[in-house]
């Protein structure tokens, strides 16, 4: 399956090359300016209940950086570290820690492939939309997390609810626009390709390079966690969507997203 990682990597290092102009442009200023930016309310209101400050944070594919270096300045952790496949996103959010004068390093490296160096380094560990779906196995995503978190330590977890795997998006054979809520897939579909780039980076579309991606069950997930050591202290689930995607149906009484919380025996 290695096949698979090196392929989204090329594919995620060609959507930051063409990124639209306005991509990350305001990271500096929000950050500067406002408190906990980047972080929709749900997960902003979760953050300010966990003591951060003087703490190490880790997230784990961190894109461009904008979401750890806002919990590192608005929480006043001690040190941020983010981890993404994408080399040139890395190195752009380098630039940024430099700029807003941070103590955040970012990583380019798979995943599944951090190493010791980081073992028990993070008291505070977040995962946000868009990162599990990356990844074909995550009992072996969350032993990665477990293996890079203190005793003690907190995990918050703000993403796409496993429900929308049903749903097409407008992008999606079989979408109709007067059906939006009828689910169109398996919940347990697993395994996803896509050439039609990046858009919300972009703002175009284009001939992409292969997307792979992976659907998982809510089962996936909690399994997961809790069979690497992290017990589940905390699960909302809401009808406000955060993928992009689903935006016409929110408050359909559909679930669109979701915070998990663990903590790490």
């Amino acid at each position: 399956m290695k096949d698979y990682i090196e392929g989204n990597k090329a594919a995620w290092e060609e959507a930051f090359e063409n990124r639209h102009p306005s991509w990350g442009a305001d990271i500096t200023e929000r950050i500067r300016k406002e408190d906990y930016p980047f972080f929709k309310k749900e997960m902003a209101d979760v953050l300010r209940e966990i003591p951060t400050e003087g703490m190490t944070v880790g997230q784990f594919c961190c894109n461009n950086g904008r979401e750890l270096l806002s919990l590192v300045k608005s929480g006043k952790a001690a040190k941020g570290i983010g981890f993404d496949i994408a080399e040139n996103q890395v190195a752009f959010a380098n630039e940024k820690a430099k700029e807003l004068s941070l103590p955040c390093v970012f990583e380019a490296v798979n995943i599944y492939d951090i190493d010791d160096r980081f073992r028990e380094q993070f008291d505070v560990v977040i995962i946000t939309i868009g990162a599990l779906c990356w990844f074909d196995d995550l009992n072996r995503f969350f032993a990665v997390a477990a293996k890079c978190m203190k005793p003690g330590a907190v995990m918050v977890i703000h993403e796409q609810h496993p429900c929308t795997n049903m749903l097409a998006s407008e992008d999606d054979e079989g979408f109709d626009p007067a059906h939006r809520l009828e689910c169109r897939f398996s919940y347990f579909e697993h395994t996803w390709t896509s050439n039609g780039g990046m858009y919300y980076m972009t703002q175009k579309s284009y001939p992409s390079k292969t997307f792979t991606d992976f659907t998982h069950s809510m089962s996936e997930i909690i399994s997961g966690m809790c069979t690497n050591g992290i017990v589940i202290t905390g699960l909302q689930e809401f009808e406000d969507d955060i993928s992009g995607g689903f935006a016409a149906i929110d408050y359909s009484g559909f679930p669109l997203s979701m915070v998990i919380r663990g903590k790490k025996l």
